[in-house]
């Protein structure tokens, strides 16, 4: 083979490598939607905790053995019932339901949830947001900015839209 013809074939493996890449993110947004319009978690909510634990990796995995979209760690994803961590489908469902029972738990407040998602519910039950470790903080200020970046993203994009009105 001559090297026009490796090169060919090395463009056609990348782009069948973005293509792949391209529909797993697909994939991943359509779960998002649908699993938070089910458990009502504010799908912008859920798009910030991805995009902050695995940067859409469809399954990445952390130094701690947390893995997947949404970074679910093992004893997590077994009492959620997620037999892959890796399956979009089963990581999404299992996280939106954390977060869904997470809101429950800390009344809706979104700054707790995110907390409690990274750092463990139990001492963000007892503390509150009265915990001051570093990282915590840090994880629910990213967090936050996502979230209201994406919101003025999606108010930006719905006032340009051809042929829609305010």
């Amino acid at each position: 083979m001559n090297w026009g013809g490796l090169l060919l074939v090395l463009i056609s493996v990348c782009a069948s490598w973005a293509r792949t890449g391209s529909d797993s993110r697909q994939e991943a947004e359509y779960y998002v939607a649908a699993y938070a319009r089910h458990y009502k978690v504010p799908v912008e909510f859920v798009r910030a905790v991805i995009e902050q634990e695995s940067g859409w990796q469809r399954c990445a995995i952390s130094t701690k053995g947390a893995a997947g979209l949404m970074q679910l760690m093992p004893d997590t994803a077994r009492k959620l019932n997620v037999q892959d961590r890796c399956d979009p489908k089963q990581n999404v469902s299992g996280g939106v339901r954390h977060l869904a029972r997470l809101m429950a738990k800390f009344h809706g407040d979104l700054r707790l949830v995110a907390a409690a998602y990274y750092a463990g519910e139990r001492v963000i039950e007892v503390r509150g947001l009265q915990y001051a470790n570093p990282d915590v903080v840090a994880y629910v200020a990213s967090i936050r900015e996502r979230v209201d970046r994406e919101k003025e993203f999606r108010s930006v994009n719905v006032q340009r839209t051809p042929g829609r009105t305010r």
